[in-house]
């Protein structure tokens, strides 16, 4: 795969620091927005492993709206039941996660396993065809802002100046320090861990391979990647102090000490990382026109496969909103929303990811992100009164279904926003036909009856029994402004 492609320029409308699962999922959303996103990446290319490798239910939805979901599930699999080992015999298996059963409303249920690797490789690839890339070997220096825009400087190459710049370059980001912006956090674990991908022989492919701790060791699993040859091996130790071995030798030696099987078992380590599980969250997400995403605003312990789909939500949710204000579809204070939606979001993420990782949650329901809105924020008005608490609300995450022939996924796919009217035919206000797309069903049992408009990232923006109040509600956050600002809000003024 040619990767270095890209042809780069000193102006861009939106600067992406970091090539990971965020910055490309943002450079995705917003290339297909019509807005150009330089991304840059410090390494020379993509990142080889396969750390972040669940994809939980809520994230394939945003993967279908993207445009990825069929390669993502061509490359991917169902997380494998679990084999416990001892003294070199199966001893039982073991469930790592709850079943939860897919329904019309949510047509992927349970987690699905892709290496990040592999994710990074789809979205690269999509990015490509819409006409994006990546400049590679651009490490940042520095990064300065003003009224109309951001300058960037690197160790090579020109200076980019930028209307935003969005921080994607993961837990140790360059952008966070020259922002000054601090994290909060603890340990979650003393001990260190350990996570490489091995190739390996004398285990089967149909079960992750779980051997629990045992004479001061700690435990180690190995779990079978979808579609290459590859075990993902995830150790943890003991001793605080311990330092692990990622070489060849230091990984058979680990084999051998804590399973039935051979050094030589392992005939192959492809990558291998070492590190002490946290959580830790950004004291802000957005300073002046630079914001924060992924692992560079939340860092979360890997045990609760939440860091990664956390992250491309994080883009998600950003990258409508930077569209909107930058072809001057709305103000630069819906920007403001970012924060105030996934701030909290991902503080609850941090208190699930350790909770998992300690033993005081199960992965399930709880892990698949589904439940996540955004109740009670600016962008979330409930005009209905006397609901019950399960109804389906604004800031809730709007439910797929079929009527009358239409999927509603279908309709709500792309960089549109849709108004939905169920079971009932109201008098509706003019809305932008460009950026809007109306449709009507029947009676639908997750929707009830009443008007919805639905965000571009697939949440009920506002809801009523009828359109009364929709149209401020549009004028205050979606609806087109004058030609004379757009070609106004085009400029980056350098």
């Amino acid at each position: 795969m040619q990767l270095n492609d890209v042809k780069e320029s000193d102006v861009t409308d939106v600067l992406v620091v970091g090539a990971g699962p965020t910055g490309l999922a943002l450079a995705c959303d917003l290339a297909r927005r019509g807005v150009h996103a330089l991304v840059v990446e410090r390494a020379d290319g993509l990142f080889p492993g396969s750390r972040g490798k669940g994809i939980q239910p809520r994230t394939m939805e945003v993967f279908d709206d993207l445009g990825v979901l069929d390669a993502i599930r061509a490359h991917g699999g169902p997380y494998p039941v679990g084999m416990i080992w001892q003294d070199g015999k199966r001893r039982g298996e073991h469930r790592m996660f709850d079943e939860v059963a897919p329904t019309e409303a949510v047509p992927y249920a349970g987690s699905w396993m892709v290496p990040q690797w592999r994710t990074q490789e789809i979205l690269f690839a999509r990015l490509r065809e819409l006409g994006g890339g990546v400049a590679f070997g651009r490490e940042l220096t520095g990064l300065t802002q003003d009224a109309d825009g951001v300058t960037a400087t690197f160790t090579t190459g020109a200076p980019v100046r930028a209307r935003y710049a969005v921080a994607a370059d993961g837990g140790r980001s360059t952008v966070r320090r020259l922002l000054g912006i601090g994290m909060t956090g603890e340990t979650v674990d003393p001990n260190p861990a350990l996570v490489a991908d091995v190739r390996i022989t004398g285990l089967d492919r149909d079960n992750l391979h779980v051997f629990p701790p045992a004479d001061g060791e700690g435990f180690l699993v190995l779990w079978p990647l979808p579609g290459v040859e590859d075990f993902q091996l995830a150790a943890g130790f003991e001793d605080p102090a311990a330092t692990p071995d990622l070489s060849l030798d230091g990984i058979r030696k680990l084999i051998a000490t804590r399973t039935h099987l051979a050094p030589d078992a392992v005939t192959e380590v492809r990558w291998a990382s070492d590190f002490r599980p946290r959580a830790a969250l950004a004291d802000r997400f957005r300073e002046g026109r630079v914001f924060l995403a992924g692992d560079a605003a939340h860092i979360h312990s890997p045990a609760g496969g939440q860091g990664l789909n956390t992250s491309v939500q994080d883009a998600y949710n950003l990258g409508w909103k930077l569209g909107a204000v930058l072809r001057g579809d709305a103000p630069d204070a819906l920007l403001d929303s970012y924060e105030e939606e996934r701030l909290p979001i991902a503080a609850e993420m941090l208190g699930l990811s350790t909770g998992v990782h300690r033993g005081k949650v199960r992965r399930g329901e709880a892990t698949q992100q589904l439940g996540l809105g955004y109740r009670g924020c600016s962008l979330a008005v409930e005009t209905r009164t006397a609901l019950p608490a399960d109804a389906l609300q604004a800031g809730d995450r709007a439910p797929d279904g079929a009527r009358d022939g239409v999927r509603l996924f279908d309709v709500f796919r792309g960089p549109h926003w849709t108004l939905l009217t169920v079971g009932r035919s109201p008098e509706l206000p003019h809305l932008d036909s460009d950026l809007v797309h109306t449709i009507h069903i029947p009676p639908y049992e997750p929707y009830g009856t009443g008007v919805f408009l639905i965000r571009p990232d697939g949440y009920v923006g506002w809801a009523g029994e009828t359109a009364e109040g929709l149209a401020e509600y549009w004028a205050r956050f979606g609806a087109r402004r004058s030609a004379s600002h757009r070609a106004q809000n085009a400029s980056l003024g350098t």
